[in-house]
């Protein structure tokens, strides 16, 4: 037997909707993007310092710091970093899957500024043997000469290893004729190298170098990976301070995924069941409405390439009672339709539209409100405000939209008359 349908372009807005929806969310593990409170990770909030160099917190500033962090942690190997503005002056970054947090928070701040000074004997033999003198940049850095040459002028660097076998930095120059000219003035003299104003090593100018040079000290591997990483990545303009710095275990971040998805199961399934129980046929219809709501959820946050956090499941579960409120409003005006003797067919089309005005407005402000948490917010209250958001979005559009197709269909081709089927 063929249903009868009142209107066919809803039959195909539904079935359309909800095969993309499928479309977008299967599979789901490899669609949805976990943050890095269910995954593990690291999140750091910075904050940029003024400079004598730059006395003033610009956006373009801003976005220059921006841009020298995402190279650096391209060159960490980091996959899907995510790195946000906060405010005028501070910038969020979330590294998944981090597996030396320390060393991702210091390559992040470190400024990476390098200078070459020409380095009197005394100076040099001084920052050979105290460490203290030469990490401070009002020691052997203030004591050696101008700066003769900088970091900003060097092509590239690699890590490499010294006829010791001792990890060591090569790097190339720009302008292979100015750094020859420079070399070729200052041969016998000692070309100290600083990095961040901490002294490096200071090695004998013996011959004219051009386009290739050699930075030697007293490195671990490790040192040598991150600095040239920071050396190609650029120095950053300003200084930068670590306000906030949260990490995250994988193990912890598992245990925190599994559990939040048995919560919103449970939750959705006792939502399923008081449905069914107390509204019956209708509940039966808001159930199916309820699993196409889901889905649309899931694929929104899919086709915004948004990132599922603890905040964001919230949200998501929050939204679900939004979806029932409605249906339970809509559904206790069509009672009320039938019990002052109304036919089935005007019931559900009176219920609907004087139900309509209180699902509108109570959806509204829920709307309002997570939209000003969206905007304002940072972080985990973003991830919490944006699928409250677009959940409360969707909710309403399947309560009025999708709900009443299905009670439509149940009633233009009488599948079910019995009044008690609807929960009178």
């Amino acid at each position: 037997m063929w249903l009868r349908l009142k209107n066919p372009l809803k039959a195909l807005a539904v079935l359309a909707l909800t095969a993309w929806c499928l479309y977008m969310v299967l599979p789901v593990q490899k669609k949805i993007k976990l943050g890095l409170d269910l995954q593990g990770g690291v999140r750091v909030l910075l904050q940029l310092n003024p400079a004598p160099e730059v006395p003033k917190i610009t956006a373009q500033i801003q976005e220059q710091v921006s841009s020298v962090i995402d190279n650096r942690i391209n060159g960490m190997g980091v996959a899907e970093p995510v790195i946000t503005s906060v405010g005028s002056d501070r910038i969020l970054v979330e590294l998944p899957n981090v597996k030396n947090p320390d060393e991702a928070v210091r390559t992040l701040k470190d400024i990476a500024k390098l200078d070459f000074k020409i380095v009197p004997p005394a100076v040099a033999q001084r920052a050979e043997t105290d460490q203290k003198y030469a990490n401070d940049p009002k020691g052997a850095y203030k004591d050696s000469g101008p700066v003769v040459y900088t970091g900003a002028e060097l092509k590239s660097a690699d890590a490499s290893f010294d006829q010791g076998h001792n990890p060591d930095i090569i790097f190339q120059t720009k302008d292979p004729a100015k750094f020859g000219r420079l070399t070729q003035k200052n041969l016998g003299n000692l070309l100290g190298i600083f990095l961040d104003g901490k002294y490096l090593s200071s090695p004998v100018l013996q011959g004219v170098i051009t386009s290739d040079g050699q930075i030697t000290g007293n490195f671990t591997q490790a040192e040598v990976n991150r600095i040239v990483n920071e050396l190609n990545a650029g120095a950053l303009p300003v200084g930068l301070t670590v306000i906030e710095n949260d990490t995250v275990g994988p193990i912890l971040g598992k245990l925190d995924l599994q559990k939040s998805l048995y919560a919103s199961l449970m939750g959705l399934g006792f939502v399923l069941v008081f449905m069914l129980a107390v509204y019956r046929l209708p509940g039966f219809l808001a159930d199916l409405a309820l699993i196409i709501y889901a889905l649309a959820v899931l694929a929104v946050l899919v086709a915004a390439h948004a990132t599922l956090t603890l905040p964001g499941i919230a949200g998501f579960v929050l939204s679900i009672g939004m979806a029932v409120d409605a249906n339970v409003l809509i559904f206790e005006r069509l009672k009320e339709e039938l019990w002052s003797g109304k036919s089935l067919r005007a019931a559900v089309r009176t219920g609907f539209a004087r139900a309509f005005s209180a699902v509108f407005d109570s959806h509204v402000t829920t709307i309002v409100g997570a939209g000003v948490l969206y905007c304002l917010g940072t972080g985990t209250v973003k991830g919490f405000a944006f699928t409250l958001l677009w959940g409360t979005i969707i909710s309403l559009g399947t309560a009025v939209f999708i709900t009443r197709f299905f009670m439509d269909v149940a009633v233009e081709n009488d599948l079910v008359t019995n009044h008690k089927a609807y929960g009178v």
